[in-house]
């Protein structure tokens, strides 16, 4: 049992796992302004355009179900506000790790490594 445990915090204190429960976390919050902004802003925005249409009652019965499908546009819309904003950062990050690599491009040779690379070839033609 005391092994399973020491391999169980091992994989905790991953950086990896740290990480992605931090992004989940954060991640929950986001969703929950996102759906406050949906629900609260564009939502009714969106129904004074229509004519004072309240999406979160437009339901279908059918039979003894009642098939609420304002609700499901509702998280739709939700859906691909958050997928947006996930996309713009992830387009940020792209760009500032490109712009990094970019930086980490290895320099010219200076005129004191080009000397001992000519000096190193002639060494090496001698020795052949």
């Amino acid at each position: 049992m005391s092994k399973f445990l020491t391999e169980f915090k091992e994989f905790a204190m991953k950086g990896n796992v740290i990480d992605m429960a931090v992004g989940v976390i954060i991640g929950g919050a986001f969703g929950k302004i996102v759906s406050s902004l949906v629900d609260n802003v564009l939502m009714p925005v969106l129904g004074m355009i229509t004519g004072g249409l309240d999406f979160s009652s437009l339901d279908v019965k059918v039979g003894d179900a009642t098939l609420k499908y304002g609700i499901f546009l509702q998280n739709v819309i939700d859906f691909l506000i958050i997928a947006f904003c996930i996309f713009l950062m992830i387009k940020g990050i792209n760009k500032l790790m490109h712009k990094k690599k970019q930086e980490e491009a290895p320099a010219e040779p200076s005129a004191q490594e080009k000397l001992l690379a000519e000096i190193r070839d002639l060494l090496k033609q001698q020795q052949q």
